[in-house]
């Protein structure tokens, strides 16, 4: 049974590249001077028990070059929407009118653009975190494997073959910042 055990190496893969595209979805929503509607994916909303993204509660918009607006279709939803975009970093200041919660895109400052970067390192520290998750499982799996009676010869060939792909994916995760980082603060 031992000699038998193949690593899901291609599993592994595939939860590292679902790492990378959330955070390129977390990169999509830092904004770079310019007002886009997927600045407020991330941005979750408390409605009716669990968290609900803002396109799932109204209707995003985005009319002018500097401005979002929502259309918050359930009128108690309101408030809860304008406290989640408070609350999410993203440092716009929602402005009611009714149902519609204006967001003014404010130009970037220097001081802004700092703090943007640093979200967007945070953003790719939760990814380095998640791809280090997925080697633990797994070097688990190689564990029980080795307890299972896997040799090992077999046991530091998969450790390996773990190690590498997790470095890849840290690699791929520290460019993409830095790529995010460098348009954060062009001018």
């Amino acid at each position: 049974m031992s000699d038998d055990f193949i690593l899901d190496t291609d599993d592994l893969e595939r939860r590292m590249q679902g790492a990378m595209a959330s955070l390129r979805t977390e990169f999509a929503s830092l904004r770079t001077g310019r007002a886009s509607a997927s600045m407020l994916e991330p941005v979750m909303v408390d409605a009716y028990g669990s968290p609900t993204p803002i396109n799932q509660v109204g209707t995003v918009n985005v009319p002018e070059p500097r401005m979002v607006t929502i259309n918050v279709w359930d009128k108690g939803l309101v408030g809860k929407v304008e406290k989640a975009i408070r609350e999410s970093g993203l440092g716009i200041n929602p402005q009611l009118n009714g149902t519609i919660i204006m967001l003014p895109i404010p130009e970037l400052n220097e001081e802004r653009r700092r703090d943007l970067t640093k979200v967007a390192g945070q953003y790719a520290e939760h990814a380095r975190v998640s791809v280090r998750n997925i080697r633990r499982d797994g070097m688990e799996q190689i564990k029980k494997a080795k307890a299972d009676g896997l040799g090992e010869d077999d046991q530091k060939f998969w450790e390996a073959a773990v190690q590498e792909l997790t470095d890849t994916y840290v690699k791929k995760v520290d460019e993409a910042l830095e790529t995010k980082q460098a348009e954060i603060m062009q001018v």
